[in-house]
This record gives C-alpha cells, sequence and structure tokens, in this order.
C-alpha cells in the first residue's frame, strides 16, 4: 500500500527509534451464528493521532494495569467501556486476534493486541462524544467498499483486519478461529518511493530487504 500523506499521528520519524508503547483494542461482534456485523467508532478530528479516522475502540494500557497479557485485557475492556459504552465484559473472556507493532519508521507507535467480543445481549453502545463522535455497526464487506467510495476513511491496520475478517459468515465462526489460531506479531515496514512511502507486510516482496 502507497500513501502520499500520512494519517494524523503516523508522520515519519527523523530522530531516534520510539519504543513501541502497550495498547489494546476490541472487535466487538454481533450476528451469533447468523450473521457477522462490527463495530467502529470515528475518532474526534482534533485528536492529534488518527484524528477523523474510523477505528476499532481501544487505547493505551495505563500503568495501574500492570504488564503482560491481563494488563492488555484490562486496558481493552476499559476503552471499550469508556469509548463505545460497552460494559460488562469479563477480561478473560477476550478472545485474542491479532498482535500489530506501529512500524519503526513512525513517530507515535504502539503494539497493540486485539481481542474480539461478542456484543453483550444488553448493551445499547454509544460514543462518548469527547475522543470518538460517532460510531455505526458494518459488515467487513460494507466497510471496505465505504471505504473504497471516500465514504469512511480507514487506516492500514483497520484495513488489513476488516480484509481477514471479511471471509466469515457469522460472528461465532469468527470467535470459534480466534480461539483456535496463533497470534504472531506483525510489524510492518515503510520503504521510501521518492516523495511517497510503500508499506510493506510480512511475506510480501522486499519487506526482509527493507530491515
Amino acid at each position: 500500500m502507497r500513501f502520499d500523506r500520512p494519517p494524523p499521528g503516523e508522520e515519519l520519524n527523523t530522530g531516534q527509534e520510539t519504543v513501541p508503547r502497550q495498547a489494546a483494542s476490541v472487535i466487538v461482534v454481533r450476528g451469533g451464528s447468523e450473521a457477522l456485523e462490527l463495530l467502529l467508532v470515528q475518532r474526534t478530528p482534533l485528536a492529534r493521532f488518527m484524528g477523523g479516522y474510523w477505528v476499532f475502540p481501544g487505547g493505551a494500557v495505563d500503568a495501574h494495569e500492570g504488564e503482560g497479557d491481563a494488563s492488555h485485557r484490562a486496558a481493552a475492556v476499559r476503552e471499550l467501556e469508556e469509548e463505545a459504552a460497552v460494559g460488562g465484559i469479563d477480561p478473560a473472556a477476550l478472545v485474542k486476534f491479532s498482535r500489530w507493532i506501529t512500524p519503526r519508521e513512525i513517530e507515535i507507535r504502539y503494539d497493540t493486541h486485539f481481542f474480539i467480543a461478542a456484543l453483550p445481549e444488553t448493551a445499547q453502545p454509544q460514543v462518548d462524544g469527547d475522543e470518538c463522535v460517532d460510531m455505526g455497526w458494518f459488515t467487513p464487506s460494507g466497510a471496505l467498499a465505504a471505504h473504497g467510495a471516500g465514504d469512511l476513511p480507514l487506516v492500514l491496520p483497520t484495513i488489513k483486519h476488516l480484509e481477514q475478517l471479511k471471509p466469515f459468515a457469522s460472528a461465532q465462526d469468527l470467535i470459534d478461529h480466534a480461539a483456535s489460531h496463533e497470534v504472531r506479531p506483525v510489524t510492518p515496514r515503510i520503504v521510501m518511493e521518492g516523495e511517497a512511502a510503500r508499506v510493506l507486510l510480512p511475506g510480501e516482496t522486499g519487506y526482509e530487504d527493507a530491515g
């Protein structure tokens, strides 16, 4: 994927490499065994990081939440309740889906652990109006189509997750898959081509040479 202008907060780093901050995000799904829809929230355009973009609810791990897997789970449920008013989820019930680490060429970096969670039956999601200003339920295909039409600004990790989620017929199919697969960290790399930048993912041609 090529870009001429990175999203807010993803400016290229011209100094010393930044140590990634630990973070967590939740892909909230609904539809049971019949369908698959997921929740996206729009970050306020005033935000320094990803302002105006649609993302999965999430944020950085706070110091009091400790370290390791437990800290990511605690941060995930806290951020989900703060940003989308979805509470009552047991951190231990979250299903780990993926882990993305911001490229070292980027100034602001996160080591983000993504989890899957089914929407609780009594939950009524709504944005906080501060960090997030809008929300919506989308099928993976619908979100990608809206992005392609220019109606839904998305960043690379969200796009790649939607592409991974697209083949699943239902929320339950996705949860079952996530519970059984091994999570390996993904660290994209950035290659400059003139004034434009190209993002490479593990397995793509040129990824190893970019290191």
